[in-house]
């Protein structure tokens, strides 16, 4: 499900360490990798001839990071050098990034993010906050502030929905194989038609909703516990994340612009008004957007 990883460095945060907790995952241990870094055109020679060597040593720090096998009797969790490639390619970011995953019909990108809100993310120019916007596959937006040292507990925020259905079918995913291993199911403002909410709050696998996934979930054996809250979305999938010690969020996050327009941004998501707007923004924990395109 995840053969081909793109993650886009920047020098700056923590993505490197954040593939290396994937990496740990069975599941993506034979992956191959493309790390990515994107240099402005400049407008003498000279000026791109060293903005060049900058992003050669920028690449060069992030392969330092990358648990890579340097020995063939290295045990550890690690990529073999054959699954690693870097690439520097010069223009704007906000347009390479989104090109190259398309190129190498990439099953996940990884991103830093500033974790700017709203207009912010337009008066500063936010790379991660425009790929989102205009990429059309899964995205892990990892905040300059936010560090991970190992993925155990992935929540997946469920309504039933089919972009959650994509999520759910991707954390299964995640977590094959992987020895203590859970996964955290989490429904906001449940439909509490023949029970309380203190009966759902003691016994969540009442939610119907969450009753059909958790059929799914035990057919693969995988641990579990679910979770419902009420209350603004946004709000509560963060506050659940936050409460559970979740290492990894999934969110779907559909793509609702029509075929022609999806070269264009949409000035309303980028100013927020989505749920997966404001989890990305205030989750505690790395987040990873799955994307269902609309038929």
């Amino acid at each position: 499900m995840l053969k081909k990883i793109l993650l886009a460095v920047s020098g700056t945060g923590h993505t490197e360490e954040m593939l290396n907790a994937l990496v740990d995952l069975p599941c993506i241990a034979t992956a191959d990798i493309t790390i990515l870094h994107v240099i402005a055109p400049q407008a003498s020679a000279d000026a791109m001839v060293e903005l060049r060597q900058e992003g050669e040593r920028v690449l060069a720090a992030a392969l330092q990071k990358i648990h890579i096998c340097r020995t063939a009797d290295d045990k550890n969790a690690c990529l073999k050098p054959s699954q690693v490639t870097t690439l520097l390619r010069e223009g704007d970011p906000k347009d390479i990034v989104p090109r190259v995953a398309e190129d190498m019909d990439a099953d996940l990108m990884i991103m830093g993010s500033r974790g700017l809100g709203r207009l912010r993310s337009i008066l500063e120019n936010s790379v991660s906050q425009y790929v989102f916007q205009l990429a059309n596959r899964p995205m892990l937006l990892v905040k300059d502030d936010t560090y991970v040292e190992r993925i155990n507990r992935i929540m997946v925020a469920y309504d039933g929905s089919r972009p959650a259905g994509r999520s759910l079918e991707l954390a299964l995913f995640l977590l094959q194989g992987l020895k203590g291993g859970e996964l955290i199911l989490a429904h906001v403002n449940p439909n509490l038609d023949g029970v309380t909410a203190e009966q759902l709050q003691a016994n969540p696998e009442k939610d119907p909703v969450l009753a059909q996934a958790v059929v799914q979930i035990r057919r693969q054996g995988i641990a579990y516990r679910c979770k419902v809250s009420t209350g603004k979305v946004g709000e509560a999938i963060c506050r659940l994340a936050a409460d559970c010690g979740a290492d990894l969020l999934l969110l779907g996050s559909p793509d609702r612009r029509p075929t022609i327009a999806r070269s264009l941004v949409d000035l309303d998501r980028l100013l927020g008004n989505s749920i997966s707007d404001y989890v990305r923004v205030h989750a505690d924990c790395p987040v990873l957007l799955t994307r269902t395109p609309s038929e």
